[in-house]
């Protein structure tokens, strides 16, 4: 299954850590070592990883049960896990189309096994890189109708692009190409906590590709021109918290993200 000579397995890479932090199988020795080390320097680095999959479950929820979505664009997909975006998605609306996007190998071999949505809707697979988003339109516009609202789902993928400016491009220009009434979904890690930042830079010396944490201000800089939905831009776990569900303390800001509507 990882025959792909694109497969790096000396060098540990994002997807495949994010998987081990999140309980997955899907990875290998360089990434559980990378992983592990993570965690021996911040602790509260799977439990950033367990509420980054619950504001995803949170977003996509809102946007099919109130703001009507029914397609979405998932760019950095990353390796499958529960509650992926059309399984979320489908559960409240069968029709839904998705289409995911990565450009790690074993992401992709790993979602076209895995990853199979309900009959009555479309799963749809691109290989490419958020760099490109030519490629990405072009190949998602063969299963979304652009025409209609779709859910861009960008979750600790900006921060894969080491240039503020061009990360920030790059979502503008992902917003550009949607419709009116399309929502942006984004979360990724800033860089207010020290134990982390020094947890990311270990990090960056030993992976394939470095990870880039941000300030919160700059974070919400790309909702702009973007209607924020409540409670706007906010620490992970405050976004729509479930009544009910414990306050989280003030002070843990490790990511942050928002959902905003194209007027």
């Amino acid at each position: 299954m990882d025959a792909d000579p694109r497969i790096d397995r000396t060098k540990p890479h994002s997807a495949r850590v994010w998987n081990h932090l999140l309980g997955g199988e899907d990875n290998y020795p360089v990434d559980r070592e990378a992983g592990d080390a993570l965690l021996r320097m911040f602790p509260d680095f799977a439990q950033v990883a367990r509420l980054q999959r619950e504001f995803l479950r949170r977003a996509v929820t809102y946007l099919v049960a109130e703001a009507g979505i029914r397609q979405f664009l998932d760019i950095g997909a990353g390796l499958p896990t529960a509650d992926n975006t059309h399984e979320v998605a489908q559960r409240i609306a069968p029709e839904c189309r998705i289409v995911y996007v990565d450009n790690d190998p074993l992401v992709l071999v790993h979602a076209r096994a895995l990853l199979s949505g309900s009959p009555e809707g479309m799963t749809d697979y691109v290989d490419a890189d958020v760099r490109e988003p030519g490629t990405v339109l072009a190949a998602a516009a063969r299963t979304l109708d652009f025409a209609r609202p779709i859910g861009l789902m960008m979750l600790s993928i900006a921060g894969q692009v080491p240039d503020y400016g061009l990360a920030t491009d790059l979502v503008r220009r992902y917003v550009a190409a949607l419709p009116s009434g399309s929502h942006l979904a984004l979360s990724d890690g800033v860089d207010v906590n020290p134990a982390l930042v020094e947890a990311v830079s270990f990090y960056n010396e030993r992976a394939a590709f470095p990870y880039t944490l941000r300030s919160p201000e700059q974070l919400a800089g790309y909702f702009e021109g973007l209607e924020l939905v409540e409670p706007g831009v906010v620490s992970t776990p405050l976004w729509r918290r479930p009544s009910g569900s414990p306050q989280p303390p003030a002070t843990t800001v490790h990511a942050v993200c928002g959902v905003g509507r194209k007027p």
